[in-house]
């Protein structure tokens, strides 16, 4: 059954553009740059290619000085590797942990290369996030400060320890304050030593402050129920789920872990036997978690909390005293709807909401209590302690520093001079603490505050532990001594409170051993020693209980319908402001990396930069287009930006990215969009992210967005996607993906048998969510450039794997397929959203073979297609000719052009090169190899052991980084491999199956679990 939706990626693609049309005619929409490389501009390099391994290799060795001197303390223990010497040529892998989760760290010659998923980790079960991905590339980081500071110039550790120890005694002898500022920490090991470090000096007090706080869902179950705790939910329990605002697979909380929780009920065995989960999304602006749900309500932030009240009614059949219902009527039939399958789930549904507004987290607290959701998809028992801020301590923190009541205050792993909505009133009253202190590991806009910094070591140079939910620890270890002259901050703290233990290893390894391991039945050396080869320790966990809710809620009532018209936006010029958290940035402290700014973002598709995202039907009221300047101003702060219209976005309101506009992250993220913490306000305890904003255009110019989601077009080609509802699969599989619908089909190519190997891949579009995690594992493992936002705007961006966004229709329950109807809408709210990750499909009738004239592009007797880069001349046929537009062309020499020094242009940086994937140079053109190194490497090993290649052992970067097990690799020969199960399912379909290129990636059709009364 063929598809008749009609897909489109982007506004320009839909609307037919003069500009689009023009870009699209050619497959290179610019020439050669002839002009640039002829006039020597863009050979201007720091190290001419002839001497790129000579650069790399001092680089090697300034490193190796780090990872194997003579003089360490202790060694790290090779993850299931014996013996542990390095060998030349051979990976090592650690364990170790990233924000709570366990992962593996690979090594090679002693340098960090690539982080890897631990696949018994119980968030990520092997799959990771894009910034864990990327956080092996910070080690490297040149604009980290290469040693301690005071009073602005460099200075020794030794020098620095004595001044700030006799600063310390003098303010403990005063009396003074002495604050430590620190994002939530839960490491069981530095909580141990913070109160040590307390009684040494008895005025201290730990300050938990969160740039993105969660202070209000904690505060609410204080209220609710006595537990000022963050929960941990289990989405893979719930049948339906409805989400008022929370980017739970975007941002939210632990989002690694509830896309893996998310997909259960939604993908793989479940969707087999027919049964799917229901996912409801009430939000202002299109999130990553949106455009994933069965149905989405576009929603003003005035009208959540609203919107929340009129569900406590439909469930409770009651009226809450001074209830206010929702102005639009169809908001409020979906709520009716959305009330209605709740109940019929009762005891396996789950409503969540990202306000952090504590009344309106306590209403939702009631509704999950009706609902049964206590003791099975929400756990208080064995709660995450991944966040424990609390707004108000902050603010009270202020307070005391205004009234010169702190003699001293450590900063650690926190930036309120950036991220505090007040940062004027934060950067005044700091003027009043003689001794600031930072641990951080840039000169970042709070450390350039502070009289002393003590640069903080990387994760993967520093020994810790982390608890980041009940029962579950995980482990710290070193995998390189620091590369610069840096030093974790509890060694700082032990050093400085003359503590009688003299190493934070030992401080470690006696806390575990006396409080951690005996839990799991680890003792002594050998349970040190296993803790080091299995990253984690796992107890047993606490009963669920079951908690009803018995507040009284009429406060609540009053304190949210309050809250709805202070934010309820009315006037010209006026719109609902509301602010979240970048998937890829996350709060600002990634904005230095380079891998994280070039990724798409999930839904818009821009990169290096934030934008105001505005409804198209609001943007023709206020007289904008696309890439107008506009001033925002709310709360006394403007800033400006540039207009994206935003299918989905909720009408009158208008969305901005957090995360952006730092002015001292580092080279790569410096003055990299604007700054949206200054919109935040600080109301009933908590900061909070939604408001009125005055908008108004400022200048004719337009800006043109680093924008990759139509750079590549399939000329409307209808066979890309498909998908069917769940009632449509159910009633006939065979169906969705048109089964049964016989072609005579004439081939050109000869066949040949491959009796060993055939490598395939198997993509779920039901468990894909767009998070990208995959793009950033390949750019690690296979040596992909970053070119900065100029070169993606010429559509040159280099990535090997893409995740294609589409946007359809439905428009009150009628599926819109023409132009003409299409024109004809009144707005794009009801936008449905399909992701697709596209890489070369390593098609067995591979059109990019035929055209290449010196044969750098051929089939392997294994299925692949491989390239053969010295024979590239670089005519560019083969990328002309694939119809997936997945090849990549070097119009530079990226690694060493002085152009594109914001990447892997010093001696560092280029260490976290894969030294098994050769770098590419100008004029040849790239792709997938479907990680030809790693499958060389897994039967490298098979045939050293006398064996096949057992199925799983080899794993794409990829498919291995996917949080939700999405992609699957393997020998198609093998009838029990993962991948074979995986194609014969009958969603199974070819991309662009007609054309006969008889492509080695299968893709299964994405179902959604909707119905016709959904708009």
């Amino acid at each position: 059954m063929e598809s008749n939706k009609k897909y489109w990626k982007g506004l320009e693609e839909l609307n037919k553009t003069p500009e689009f049309v023009e870009k699209n005619k050619n497959e290179f929409p610019e020439p050669i740059p002839l002009e640039d490389i002829l006039e020597g501009d863009g050979l201007k390099s720091k190290t001419p290619r002839r001497d790129f391994l000579k650069a790399l290799g001092f680089g090697v060795g300034a490193v190796s000085l780090a990872a194997c001197q003579k003089v360490p303390v202790h060694k790290s223990i090779p993850y299931l590797i014996k013996p542990e010497e390095v060998t030349p040529g051979v990976a090592n892998f650690y364990v170790s942990s990233y924000e709570g989760s366990a992962i593996l760290v690979k090594t090679r010659e002693g340098r960090p290369i690539k982080i890897e998923g631990n696949p018994n980790d119980i968030f990520g079960k092997g799959g990771s996030s894009s910034s864990a991905q990327a956080s092996v590339l910070d080690l490297y980081d040149s604009s980290r400060l290469k040693n301690p500071m005071q009073d602005g110039s460099e200075t020794g550790w030794n020098q620095l320890d004595a001044y700030v120890k006799g600063q310390l005694a003098a303010i403990k002898a005063s009396g003074k304050k002495i604050r430590i500022v620190s994002s939530s920490i839960n490491s069981p090991s530095t909580i141990a030593l913070l109160a040590e470090f307390t009684a040494q000096y008895p005025t201290t007090k730990h300050i938990n402050y969160d740039a993105i706080s969660y202070t209000g869902i904690i505060q609410a179950n204080q209220n609710s129920f006595g537990k000022a705790v963050l929960p941990h939910y289990n989405f893979d329990k719930a049948d339906v789920i409805v989400s008022f605002g929370a980017d739970f697979l975007g941002s939210w909380i632990s989002h690694t872990e509830f896309n893996r929780q998310y997909v259960v009920n939604r993908a793989g065995k479940s969707l087999e036997s027919k049964k799917m989960s229901r996912h409801i999304q009430f939000e202002a602006g299109l999130s990553m978690t949106g455009s994933n749900a069965d149905v989405r309500m576009p929603v003003k932030p005035s009208e959540e909390g609203l919107a929340l009240i009129s569900l406590y009614n439909a469930l409770t059949g009651t009226t809450l005293p001074g209830s206010k219902k929702v102005s639009d009527s169809n908001l409020d039939k979906a709520i009716t709807l959305a009330a209605k399958e709740l109940m019929a789930a009762k005891g396996r549904a789950l409503v969540v909401c990202g306000s952090n507004d504590v009344a309106t987290q306590i209403l939702v607290n009631a509704i999950n209590s009706i609902l049964g959701s206590y003791g099975t998809t929400i756990d208080l028992d064995n709660p995450s302690y991944q966040y424990a801020g609390n707004d108000a301590e902050f603010v009270d923190f202020i307070g005391e520093m205004k009234r010169g009541e702190v003699g001293a205050v450590i900063f650690w792993d926190t930036n309120p001079a950036y991220d505090y909505f007040n940062a004027k009133e934060f950067k005044d009253a700091l003027h009043n603490v003689s001794l600031r202190i930072s641990f951080a590991p840039y000169q970042d806009e709070t450390a350039s505050l502070c009289n002393i910094v003590a640069p903080a070591s990387h994760y993967l140079e520093s020994w810790g532990d982390e608890n980041a939910a009940e029962g579950y620890y995980t482990i710290v270890q070193p995998t390189i001594n620091p590369v610069y002259n840096t030093r974790q901050p509890e060694q700082t703290l032990l050093n400085w409170s003359d503590n009688a233990v003299k190493s934070y290893y030992t401080y470690v390894r006696n806390n575990w051993e006396k409080n951690i391991l005996p839990k799991a039945g680890l003792t002594g050396t050998s349970g040190w020693e296993t803790l080091l080869q299995t990253g984690f320790v796992k107890g047993a966990a606490k009963p669920a209980g079951t908690y009803t809710f018995g507040r009284d809620l009429n406060a609540v009532v009053q304190t949210i319908v309050s809250q709805s018209g202070q934010m309820a936006a009315s006037g010209k010029g006026k719109l609902e402001l509301c602010i979240y958290e970048s998937p890829n940035i996350g709060n600002g402290k990634k904005a230095n990396n380079p891998w994280l700014q070039e990724l798409p973002d999930p839904v818009s598709k821009v990169t290096w930069d934030n934008f105001a995202a505005i409804a198209i039907k609001t943007a023709e009221e206020l007289g904008l287009e696309e890439g107008d300047w506009i001033n925002i101003t709310a709360n006394g702060y403007t800033i400006e930006l540039p207009v994206l219209l935003q299918p989905g976005q909720a009408q009158g309101t208008i969305s901005v990215a957090l995360g952006y506009g730092r002015s001292k992250a580092g080279k790569v993220g410096d003055n990299v969009g604007k700054n949206a913490y200054p919109f935040q306000i600080f109301r009933n305890g908590t900061f909070q992210s939604a408001m009125v904003a005055d908008v108004a255009k400022t200048s004719t110019l337009r800006y043109q967005f680093a924008q990759t989601q139509t750079h590549h077009s399939y000329e409307g080609r209808n066979s890309v996607i498909k998908e069917a509802t769940l009632k449509q699969y159910a009633k006939n599989p065979e169906s969705v993906v048109g089964k049964g619908e016989g072609k005579e089909v004439y081939s050109l190519w000869d066949e040949y048998q491959r009796p060993a190997y055939n490598w395939v891949m198997a993509i779920d579009l039901n468990a894909c969510t767009g998070c990208g995690s995959c793009v950033v594992a390949c750019t690690a493992e296979n040596n992909v450039p970053v070119v900065g936002r100029d070169e993606v705007r010429n559509r040159r961006e280099m990535h090997w794997i893409r995740i294609d966004r589409y946007y359809s229709f439905n428009d009150k329950g009628k599926v819109v397929t023409e132009e003409h109807e299409i024109n004809k809408l009144e707005d794009f709210d009801q936008v449905a959203v399909t992701y697709q990750p596209m890489l070369c499909q390593h098609c067995d009738h591979a059109p990019c073979e035929t055209v290449c004239p010196v044969l750098a592009t051929t089939h392997s007797s294994e299925g692949l297609n491989q390239m053969t880069y010295n024979r590239c001349v670089g005519t560019r046929y083969c990328a002309n000719n694939c119809p997936y537009k997945v090849r990549r062309f070097n119009w530079f020499n990226y690694w060493n052009d002085y152009r594109f020094e914001n990447y892997m242009q010093n001696e560092y940086t280029e260490l976290v090169l894969n030294p098994d994937v050769t770098t590419r140079f100008r004029g040849v053109m790239e792709k997938c190899s479907m990680c030809a190194q790693r499958i060389q490497a897994g039967k490298l090993k098979a045939k050293l052991e006398k064996r096949p290649v057992v199925d799983g052992e080899i794993k794409m970067a990829c498919e291995q980084s996917c949080p939700t097990n999405a992609i699957v690799f393997g020998n198609l020969n093998d009838p029990n491999s993962a991948v074979s199960k995986a194609l014969k399912s009958d969603r199974t379909y070819y991309v662009l199956e007609e054309l006969n290129t008889q492509p080695g990636i299968g893709y299964q059709a994405r179902i959604r679990n909707t119905t016709e009364l959904e708009a």
